[in-house]
């Protein structure tokens, strides 16, 4: 044993954090040209076919039909927002401080169809389609975002043990919960 008291060590590790390293990833770039392909589908769809098809509709359908569509466009705009923020994080065009500001202007929120189960089924296939993959995208996003925060969020009073740092971000991002500090103590 040695005879040296007990002392509490700190290193400063430079890690490699969850957001910035996401959004410079591969995946990152493929949500990005999907949710962007998603936004012109649907934009060309909406003032092409999508308005000949509406002009068909029922009375009850055709209301839903605007309602839903206006909920669509909001939804794949906040879509579009918060890939267009993250995009400029990983171009340096702005700091992750920054996209956290801008983020505050557009709430994500979890989304349903807002319609009745039948006046959904009575709208266009590909308006229903359309509808379909915003939504699964917008929670894709929203967990993302979720993952972003949380890791923003991480402790740093860990530092020195890399493996502590990266359970407490898992920890953050699937239980919710801050770990208490870890000291590390040599003796």
């Amino acid at each position: 044993m040695s005879s040296q008291p007990e002392r509490v060590v700190e290193a400063d590790l430079s890690l490699v954090r969850f957001g910035t390293s996401f959004v410079k990833s591969e995946a990152f770039r493929s949500l990005f040209k999907e949710g962007m392909a998603l936004v012109e589908d649907t934009a060309e769809y909406l003032d092409g076919a999508g308005r000949t098809e509406s002009n068909r509709l029922g009375r009850s359908a055709a209301l839903a039909y605007a309602s839903e569509s206006m909920r669509l466009t909001t939804r794949l705009m906040q879509i579009a927002s918060w890939l267009l923020v993250q995009r400029a994080v990983a171009e340096g065009e702005i700091t992750t401080d920054q996209a956290r500001r801008e983020k505050e202007r557009v709430k994500l929120a979890a989304q349903s169809v807002s319609v009745s189960e039948r006046d959904f089924e009575l709208q266009p296939e590909r308006f229903r389609e359309l509808v379909t993959m915003s939504l699964r995208l917008h929670a894709r996003v929203l967990h993302l975002d979720g993952l972003l925060a949380a890791a923003a969020d991480a402790p740093t009073a860990r530092r020195g043990n890399p493996v502590a740092i990266q359970h407490d971000l898992l920890q953050l991002a699937f239980g919710g919960r801050r770990p208490a500090p870890l000291e590390i103590v040599t003796v």
